[in-house]
Formats: structure tokens, sequence, C-alpha cells
């Protein structure tokens, strides 16, 4: 076999070292990610100039990329806290967060990679801490949840806005009592319910009373204001008015005037 010639050589070996050198230097981001150029040459990590985006990148050799990912993400936590009175309670919450996109820079030098496990998990447990303390296994159990969700997030956010992390929301999914305590309070619950239901049947049942006086009232009222109103002289005009009505009625009848009491008509009928 023909020897290459001594000018291909140089060439071909060039070819290596520029295709060695794209390798090296060639960075691709993908969608959702961003990336924190390192100048091994220079300042270290650039903090002044926003992260590289998504796509192909050339970079020196030297240097190196550090990718992050910079959209919305989740983070689960399972966590053991205390009651105002000392009870053991599992909170089950999870995180909304995401770096600050134009500041992953200093972000990486100042944090670190494992941001989450440096900032964010720690100041969740001690947010839920703080906040669970405060309340008593029935507020947890049923009123307060949403009180104690919106003081966790805003006591975590409170210390991660100054770490260059975005937090959007932490939510409580789940508190769990110790089973003795659970039924107990639901126990308290059940006879809060019922006495609050024979309460209203009490008050219904007063109100009831009350109208049905109230309405005697007004209709012996009425009844007294009529008879101090009937003197002689209209009931005896109401008779002789009863009487010309009856007088016309096609019914056989007879009428005898000045018959009856007080001088009425009387009238006779066939029944």
């Amino acid at each position: 076999m023909d020897r290459l010639p001594k000018i291909a050589l140089p060439a071909l070996a060039a070819i290596i070292f520029l295709i060695i050198i794209i390798s090296k230097s060639a960075v691709t981001i993908g969608s959702g990610e961003a990336g924190v150029l390192y100048k091994t040459f220079g300042d270290g990590v650039v903090t002044d100039k926003p992260p590289l985006g998504e796509g192909f990148h050339l970079v020196a050799p030297w240097n190196r990329v550090y990718i992050y990912e910079v959209r919305k993400q989740e983070l689960f936590e399972k966590m053991k806290v205390l009651s105002s009175n000392g009870l053991d309670i599992q909170l089950d919450a999870s995180a909304w967060y995401q770096p600050a996109y134009d500041d992953l820079g200093k972000l990486h030098q100042e944090i670190g990679e494992n941001y989450v496990e440096r900032i964010i998990l720690p100041t969740i447990r001690s947010a839920a801490r703080s906040v669970v303390g405060r309340y008593t296994p029935e507020q947890l159990y049923s009123s307060k949840r949403d009180a104690i969700q919106k003081e966790i997030f805003e006591e975590t956010k409170k210390i991660v806005d100054d770490q260059y992390i975005v937090l959007d929301e932490i939510l409580v999914r789940d508190v769990t009592l110790p089973p003795t305590i659970k039924e107990a309070i639901e126990r308290k619950l059940k006879q809060e319910q019922e006495s609050l239901e024979y309460e209203f049947r009490l008050v219904t049942a007063q109100k009831e009373a009350e109208r049905q006086r109230i309405e005697a009232q007004g209709k012996a009222d009425a009844n007294k204001i009529l008879s101090a109103s009937l003197t002689d002289k209209i009931l005896q005009d109401k008779g002789i008015e009863a009487t010309l009505k009856l007088a016309q009625s096609p019914n056989a009848k007879v009428v005898v005037v000045g018959s009856g009491d007080d001088g009425l008509p009387l009238i006779l009928g066939n029944n």
C-alpha cells in the first residue's frame, strides 16, 4: 500500500485537531434551559451578561457552560412539624419555583447547581415549622389550612427572593394528625354540629311561637275594635240591609215587618 504524501499528513492532522476543537466548543442548549458561561482564563462565571439561550453555541474549548432548567418546576416535600401544643403533624406540601433567568450567573456563582437543596428545601421546612407551631391541631384540621399555606408561602418567598429564585406558589396538599387526635376532633366537630342544629330548631320554634302570638293578638285587637264600633243603630241598618237582600231571593219565604228583636223584620221561610 502506498504511503500518504507528506503534504497530506499535516492537513489530516489539522482536520482532526479542528474536529476535536469544534466538538469541545459546541454546546447545544435544549428547550426550557439556559447556560451559564465560565471563562477559565477570564473572570470566571459571567454575571454581567444574559445567560446563553436555547440552541447551538460555540465557546472556547477551555471554557465551560453550566446548563440550568429555567422552566417552572415543582418540588414535593413531606415534613414532620409540631403544633402549638407539641403534637406531631405531618405536612405534605409542594412548591412551584424557577431560577431567576437574568440572574442565573449570580445564582451559579453564589449558590450553585444544587440551589434546591441548599436554599429552597431548608427555607420551606423552617417556614412550615414556624407557621404550624402557631396553630392547634383543631385549627390545622379544619379552618386554617388556607391561612397556613399563605403564611408558609410569604415567609419562604421573603428569603428566596434575595437568592435569585422565583417562588410562584406553595400548596399544602395534606395535613395528617395522629389517629387519636383526629378521632377526638371529629367527635368534637360532630357534637358542635348537632348543637348548632338544635339551637337552630329552637330559634325556629321560638320565632313560630312569636308569629302565632302576634297573629292572635292582632285578631283579638281587631275583634275588640269591631265590637266597640258595632252600635245598635249600625246593627239595625245591617239587619235591614240583609232583610232586603233576602226578600229579593226567589226562595219561598214570609217577611213579617217589625216582629223580630229590636224591631227588625222577621223572615219566615218554608224551612
